[in-house]
């Protein structure tokens, strides 16, 4: 199993938006990708069809249609780095005590994720760098002690 690591980048604020969309974007929800079934095909089950032969073509075709995407979108390597289904932040500098003008993004994942992770960013967002090992150290324990803060206060209300 691959050890849980973190790391931060920097990016000029005005890149955050496009970020938060990469960031936010999971093909396997994308229904321009994977369109769900109808409703009424749900649910349908071999008695409705015996009734409907013209929907089961129909049925039939669009399942095998879905069927090859989620294939194809399984294969490609690129789409399977979803940022949306790891532990990240997107914080302004000015937030954490640092330069205005620039966006921290704080990302937890395995190696193997962060390298390949890394990669993808760089090539969608131009100003997207690795934080300086000082900055990187500030910005994961604000993170970290900020969650502590969040778990102390929920067990108090929690008990």
């Amino acid at each position: 199993m691959n050890e849980i690591a973190a790391r931060v980048y920097v990016l000029n604020s005005s890149d955050a938006p496009a970020l938060k969309k990469i960031l936010e974007y999971d093909p396997y929800l994308d229904q321009n990708l994977l369109p769900k079934l109808p409703k009424k095909w749900e649910d349908a089950d071999d008695k409705y069809f015996a009734a409907h032969p013209e929907e089961k073509a129909e049925a039939d075709k669009l399942k095998k249609q879905l069927g090859d995407a989620a294939e194809k979108l399984k294969n490609d390597k690129d789409a399977n780095i979803i940022f949306a289904r790891q532990d990240y932040q997107l914080r302004d500098g000015i937030s954490m005590g640092l330069d205005r003008e620039k966006s921290y993004l704080y990302l937890s994942a395995d190696d193997a994720f962060l390298d390949s992770g890394e990669t993808k960013l760089k090539k969608s967002v131009s100003s997207l760098q690795r934080a300086q090992k000082d900055v990187e150290k500030k910005v994961i324990s604000t993170i970290e002690e900020e969650r502590q803060k969040s778990d102390s206060g929920l067990g108090l209300i929690f008990g």
